[in-house]
């Protein structure tokens, strides 16, 4: 501990200091209804499930995107090395369920990650004593990377991504980075500005690999067979499109070119699923009285031109039935959202310009004709028309990404 740079034994100090601040706080988030008594023991380190025997690949990350891309990669890294078993943590409750409801990897075990105390990772390290450990984007936890480098664990950082804002906003603790940032054995950066990041926060450049995303991964997001089933029996031959993900804003210029597309398809079916469900109320609002709302339990009926898909993890069945979406984010000052969940379901993806969280991916799909950018509800109008003209196959429609393999091969090459 004395060898380590001042600032990150600061850091471990006031995070010991501050372990009664962790447990009144997840105490008063289980009050709330977004805790558990499970995944408060978990969190603190003292109860677990029991560890596998055999050599152990631990992920951590803290999205839901992340998470599933996680998932894939030991998915394929499973398929090589049977002998393997995987641990994916998160720190949201909604990751996890997500790979609960999406179903984890042969081999693979969930349980939250621990609160970012010296203690509770200590005690976490010493259950399941990882042969490898891996870190999903920037989610770096400095008392959980401290345990892992005391029992000598090799660690990765894998999808890394640092924009010109998010690099600034990173500086105020750079002394932190600094210390912990040269001890990842490899990193994989998403693109070469994150990769000249990632070296002036102190990653050591001979490390890094530009290796793209590898959300190309994931497995395809799951769905009710039976309810698919209803909902296609139900639909018909209507024309269905879509707007996924959406924030505010971007319903008004969706509802507006839905209204000149029923002018030449009457029957034409707009679903819209916001990125957060409780906003359905506010949905509705713009929308055509009477939409119906699955939050509330209605069903579709026949004749609406417009339907409210306000509820949670279910984009996997709306990219089912509907050959095009608008992926959100894009057209407000979001960043944008993964075009690759849609089109490994078939689905084809139109997008606004403001696409800065997934510019690479998206510069290649427009690039190979697998999405679209559009700019107003003309242009939207006309593109979703253009897809229900000439629909494609109902296949995975994502590209190989090349650098795939090579991570593996690095990963392998650390076990």
């Amino acid at each position: 501990m004395s060898q380590r740079p001042l600032a990150l034994r600061a850091y471990l100090s006031l995070a010991s200091a501050l372990a009664p601040v962790w447990r009144w706080g997840l105490q008063h988030r289980l009050t709330r209804g977004k805790e558990t008594v499970a995944s408060i023991q978990q969190k603190l380190s003292l109860q677990m499930p029991p560890r596998p025997v055999g050599p152990l690949v631990w992920g951590h990350a803290v999205g839901v995107g992340e998470s599933m891309a996680l998932a894939g990669l030991f998915h394929r890294l499973g398929e090589s090395r049977p002998d393997l078993h995987f641990l994916i943590t998160t720190t949201a409750r909604t990751s996890g369920d997500a790979l609960q409801r999406q179903g984890l990897p042969l081999r693979c075990q969930h349980q939250f990650a621990p609160v970012d105390t010296p203690e509770a990772t200590a005690r976490f390290m010493a259950h399941w004593q990882p042969t490898l450990a891996l870190w999903c984007e920037m989610d770096l936890w400095p008392a959980l990377i401290t345990a892992a480098d005391n029992q000598g664990v090799p660690r990765v950082l894998v999808n890394a991504r640092l924009s010109e804002q998010s690099l600034r906003k990173r500086r105020w603790g750079r002394w932190i980075y600094q210390a912990l940032l040269p001890g990842f054995a490899d990193v994989f950066a998403q693109n070469a500005e994150s990769a000249r990041g990632l070296t002036s926060l102190g990653a050591r450049a001979e490390r890094i690999t530009v290796s793209g995303t590898i959300k190309t991964l994931s497995p395809p997001l799951s769905h009710d067979a039976g309810e698919f089933a209803r909902w296609r029996r139900s639909l018909g031959i209507r024309p269905i499109w879509l707007l996924a993900s959406s924030h505010p804003g971007e319903e008004t210029l969706a509802l507006q070119a839905h209204e000149a597309l029923r002018q030449h398809k009457p029957d034409a079916l707009l679903i819209i699923a916001p990125r957060v469900p409780t906003r359905g109320a506010e949905v509705a609002a713009l929308c055509p009285p009477g939409t119906p709302q699955r939050s509330q339990g209605q069903s579709l009926p026949t004749t609406a031109p417009v339907y409210l898909a306000d509820t949670i993890g279910e984009l996997g069945l709306w990219y089912r039935l509907a050959p095009v979406a608008l992926v959100g984010g894009s057209l407000a000052q979001v960043g944008g959202h993964n075009p690759l969940e849609p089109l490994a379901l078939g689905c084809a993806v139109l997008h606004g310009t403001n696409v800065w969280n997934f510019s690479e991916s998206y510069a290649r799909l427009d690039a190979q004709g697998l999405s679209r950018p559009i700019n107003d509800p003309s242009e939207l109008a006309s593109a979703v028309q253009a897809v229900w003209s000439s629909p494609g196959p109902r296949e995975d429609r994502r590209p190989p990404e090349p650098q795939a393999d090579r991570l593996l091969q690095r990963l392998q090459a650390h076990l």
